[in-house]
């Protein structure tokens, strides 16, 4: 039996079927799927999959975060779903997409496939630099020469790869994009002086990336427009005919030295904000890296930083975020050392060690994020770390890999190698010092998590009713994730008053930046989470009134929230507030009231450890 077969079977199962599934790619950690309809798939079924670390929606994608070994699952639903891998079934129900949606979608298509080589190229140029200047290998010799060439080839040939993924993304033959890509940069036209019916010009697309993209993009309307009126019987070979032939010229004389003068520009822009403070610029990047990562959208800055590469010119971006991945590892290794819990130790261990190859997924989705104030001491480790690289002046000046291998990234410049390695092991120390300190001293199990709980075994918590208004079953509420127990047993109730109390006495564990919903800790370990409303995290805190901060103790009766009924539900959403035991299977008892109606302070919940 193949190793992943029977988790690969329920991902494709709960996604919807094979049939639901539009297209299908994976990056380093998520498989990400086009679904013709989100609404059929499980989601509360698929986050809580044993093997699938959490389940993210961004740009328009439905992603599940598998973990390092993704490749093989990958390969495993492809094989099962028969998905060819080449091209979607082209059935989807469109879905409607923000244009930052758009534009992030197509980059992480266009990009992703390519990203994995493009390290392992990275690598190879950084090894070949040490060899050279540990005097190992000749740099007039031929076997330099040769490992020289397999570390360039990918950077020199980048626009023919891009050609075949951007056609790929735009349904278009793969191989019409290649040939698009090998046009543009054919070697007798690069930097030579040329009359074009009239229009003198000297450029060169090597090593570029906008030009094969937007001229990919004029070539995909062409394509389509040919492929409907073309007869089938010459369509196959005039269709790719007519496209380059009408595609290349425009792109190589007009989209081409725009598009490299835009991506001048980018460049420029980026470094120009740098150069205002490179030390402000390590500590705003560095320490928002992995929020980007968490939302998918750093997948931007990645394009971005290609493109300077590319262009010629080093990137900060890489740079400023190499303190990111140290910092989680860093706190989840303190974490693992001091847990007594063990089923996050077991979480733990592998979570640290993908982080030193700078997959950080497991380590943010299984350790940091759940417990949200050591996700904030990673993120300002990785701040102190990417203020110590602008200050030390290092940038990344080609792709190499993530992690501890990508220190080659940064050989380049008038920058000796040995300073250059001194500045980023500084750098790493740095955020690893202080992301591991904070955290080891701040870190302690949560009562209900150690295997000797200090509490009593027959802990008694009556949970008092935090709004006022009517009782419904959590079966009713829409979102299975409420509705099928997943997050937790518990009620629901629909508010006739816009005022949220405290249902025990203990720690606010959770305050959402959208105030949305909240999270208590009561002093005998009893978790509770209390979410106003269905959706109403699109509102973005409009409406809501917090009256509490994150980590303030509070007594059972204080105003934690205050919210708008009637404009939560004047923007279409529902107010159905659902209160729920989040750590549910550590208790012996959890009974509802019997009540239709609760007025605040009235029993709702009677528990027992």
């Amino acid at each position: 039996m193949r190793k992943y077969e029977e988790l690969a079977a329920k991902i494709i199962k709960n996604v919807g079927g094979d049939e639901n599934i539009e297209s299908l790619t994976h990056c380093v950690t998520r498989l990400r799927f086009q679904l013709k309809d989100e609404k059929k798939a499980n989601d509360a079924i698929i986050k809580n999959m044993d093997g699938v670390v959490t389940l993210m929606k961004s740009a328009g994608q439905y992603q599940v975060v598998i973990g390092n070994h993704v490749p093989d699952v990958y390969d495993e639903v492809l094989r099962q779903a028969q998905i060819k891998t080449s091209e979607s079934t082209g059935n989807a129900t469109k879905k409607k997409m923000s244009a930052g949606d758009i534009v992030i979608d197509f980059i992480s298509n266009v990009m992703g496939p390519i990203l994995p080589v493009l390290m392992a190229s990275g690598i190879l140029k950084g090894l070949l630099a040490i060899l050279q200047f540990a005097g190992w290998i000749d740099q007039d010799g031929g076997l330099y020469a040769l490992f020289s060439g397999m570390g360039d080839a990918l950077f020199y040939f980048f626009p023919v790869l891009l050609g075949h993924t951007t056609a790929k993304k735009l349904k278009m033959d793969p191989f019409v994009g290649l040939i698009i890509g090998a046009a543009l940069m054919y070697p007798t036209l690069q930097n030579v002086d040329l009359n074009i019916v009239g229009i003198k010009m000297n450029v060169t697309y090597s090593s570029t990336v906008l030009p094969v993209i937007l001229t990919t993009l004029l070539a995909s309307v062409i394509y389509k427009f040919f492929n409907k009126v073309i007869p089938d019987v010459i369509k196959t070979f005039i269709v790719p005919m007519l496209t380059i032939l009408i595609a290349v010229p425009i792109g190589f004389i007009l989209i081409g030295p725009a598009a490299n003068f835009v991506s001048d520009a980018i460049a420029n822009g980026i470094m120009s904000v740098y150069d205002f403070s490179p030390i402000l610029a390590g500590i705003i990047l560095g320490g928002t890296w992995q929020i980007l990562v968490i939302f998918g959208i750093h997948n931007a800055l990645v394009a971005v930083a290609i493109v300077q590469m590319m262009s010629g010119q080093p990137t900060p971006i890489f740079a400023l975020t190499t303190g990111a991945s140290y910092a989680q590892l860093a706190v989840v290794f303190a974490i693992w050392l001091k847990t007594k819990n063990k089923k996050l130790k077991a979480i733990a261990l592998p979570a640290w060690i993908s982080a030193i190859f700078g997959v950080t997924e497991p380590a943010i989705y299984g350790v940091t994020l759940p417990r949200i104030k050591y996700f904030v001491i990673s993120c300002i480790g990785a701040a102190l770390g990417g203020a110590y690289i602008g200050f030390s002046g290092i940038l990344v000046y080609q792709m190499a890999g993530m992690g501890i291998f990508g220190f080659p990234g940064f050989f380049g410049g008038e920058m000796a190698i040995p300073t250059i390695l001194m500045h980023f092991f500084i750098a790493i120390a740095i955020s690893m010092i202080s992301s591991f300190v904070a955290t080891y001293v701040l870190f302690k199990d949560d009562a209900i998590e150690t295997d000797n709980e200090t509490h009593s075994a027959q802990s008694e918590e009556m949970v008092s009713a935090p709004i006022k208004g009517k009782i419904i079953p959590l079966s009713e509420i829409k979102d299975e994730a409420f509705s099928l127990g997943v997050l937790g047993k518990g009620v629901a109730i629909l508010p006739e008053e816009g005022k949220l109390y405290a249902p025990v006495s203990g720690v606010v564990t959770t305050l959402f930046p959208t105030l949305h919903a909240i999270g208590l800790t009561a002093d005998n370990g009893l978790q509770i989470l209390i979410h106003v409303g269905m959706d109403t995290v699109q509102l973005q805190g409009e409406g809501f009134t917090a009256h509490v901060k994150q980590d303030d103790h509070v007594n059972k009766g204080d105003l934690l929230l205050e919210f708008d009924i009637e404009l939560i539900k004047a923007r279409g959403f529902s107010v159905e507030t659902p209160v729920v035991i989040t750590n549910s299977n550590d208790l012996k008892k959890i009974e509802p009231t019997n009540s239709s109606e609760v007025e605040v302070a009235d029993n709702l919940l009677a528990t027992e450890f």
